[in-house]
């Protein structure tokens, strides 16, 4: 059964609302700070699952509307990025640069080792490492023939993708649940939800239930400055490909916002819409979160290898590990360091959107973390593919001396 782009976005819509509903009436939801897309498309996606099991129905949804919806997150994420902002990163962003290449390592070394211990070719160990999980789906296809022609793995692609899904799941789940324990731990009260009327523009993914003053040419202005976002980066995209600049589409669409942001607003003194874009980014995030964990092939998890399994189970179970024993302790130990965990947990075995949606969950009950919110976007989209693929190289060699 195939669902045209209306179906697709309706079902979306129902998924988050369904999510909304859950959250705040399951306590345990709501007290482990769990998204609310995650919750709602994980719930469907099971519903699927069955119906795929019983009737042998499959579903597939409009991928593009998915794609297209990420572009507009990033987008969003680029134009909300001031330069005077962005400098602010200074160390703490190279701090968690070192953290990100400490996990893609040991992701990789556990990966490979699990994989020997159980029996397996090494390479298993790169699909369920780095290559998927800090990777994500758009890693794994790009890493897929690679590694099925250079160590002759069958249904490396499939592999691939489902490894990809399961870390797509539990990058949501457990930024919650470590962010509460580190809390607890901190002995951190809940902050009373302030004035909901604020307009303070750098709390603009930190606190994304407040309402706040927008109007229709804010929403114009910024709806046009996206557009200009996914077609020049885009077309960026194409004019690189297989040069030294290839990069995902996502990195120039946000690279093009943040070129566009601060043009506009050191050079012409344009006063962007913060307001418009963090409404028109969260409502991107929202839908590309519900449409991609609807559409998860739960039966093709259920295929995998019990060994491919158990490999994946001390990853999440390291990712737990590692943020709360590393990445809390070398961001500083104090709330921003709560936040950065939660969202390390989403990318680190997910993508940036979930680490975004994650740190969400985290500050719209705790209160605003700029510097998480400057860091984890930059690292997820800037940096991470970066140090991911040159890491991965060398495991390609290492890899090839253990096969």
């Amino acid at each position: 059964m195939t669902f045209d782009t209306y179906e697709t976005i309706a079902l979306a819509c129902l998924v988050l609302l369904l999510g909304y509903f859950l959250v705040k009436r399951v306590h345990f939801l709501s007290h482990y700070n769990i998204p609310e897309p995650v919750v709602g498309g994980f719930i469907v996606a099971i519903a699927l699952t069955v119906t795929h099991q019983l009737w042998n129905v499959s579903f597939s949804f409009d991928t593009d509307l998915q794609y297209n919806m990420m572009l507009v997150f990033f987008s969003s994420i680029g134009l909300s990025a001031n330069f005077a902002r962005l400098a602010k990163g200074g160390k703490p962003l190279l701090l968690f640069l070192c953290v990100s290449f400490g996990l893609i390592f040991l992701q990789n070394t556990v990966g490979i080792f699990s994989a020997m211990a159980l029996g397996l070719d090494p390479a298993y160990g790169l699909i369920a490492g780095s290559v998927t999980l800090t990777g994500g789906h758009g890693t794994g296809v790009a890493w897929a023939d690679t590694l099925t022609h250079r160590f002759g793995i069958s249904g490396a692609l499939e592999l691939a993708m489902a490894c990809a899904t399961f870390g797509l799941v539990f990058g949501g789940i457990i930024g919650g649940p470590v962010a509460s324990f580190l809390l607890k731990r901190m002995k951190k009260e809940e902050v009373t939800e302030a004035d909901e009327d604020t307009n303070d523009v750098e709390e603009a993914f930190e606190r994304p239930k407040y309402r706040r003053k927008v109007n229709t040419r804010s929403i114009i202005e910024t709806i046009t400055m996206m557009s200009i976002c996914l077609f020049v980066g885009q077309y960026i995209s194409e004019v690189v490909k297989g040069t030294v600049l290839q990069l995902p589409a996502f990195v120039w669409c946000l690279f093009v916002g943040t070129l566009i942001r601060n043009v506009l607003a050191h050079i012409f003194k344009f006063k962007v819409a913060d307001e418009a874009i963090d409404i028109l980014g969260n409502v991107g995030l929202s839908l590309f979160l519900a449409i991609a964990l609807m559409s998860l092939k739960l039966w093709e998890l259920a295929g995998l290898a019990l060994p491919i399994f158990a490999i994946l189970i001390i990853q999440v179970l390291l990712m737990v590990g590692y943020a709360i024993i590393v990445t809390y302790r070398v961001m500083g130990k104090d709330y921003d360091a709560v936040v950065l965990s939660a969202g390390h947990c989403g990318f680190g075995l997910g993508a940036t959107p979930t680490a975004v949606a994650n740190m969400q969950a985290v500050t719209s009950h705790f209160g605003p973390s700029h510097k998480a919110f400057l860091i984890v976007p930059m690292v997820g989209a800037f940096f991470i593919d970066l140090i991911n693929n040159v890491l991965l190289k060398f495991f390609m060699e290492v890899t090839v001396y253990f096969h």
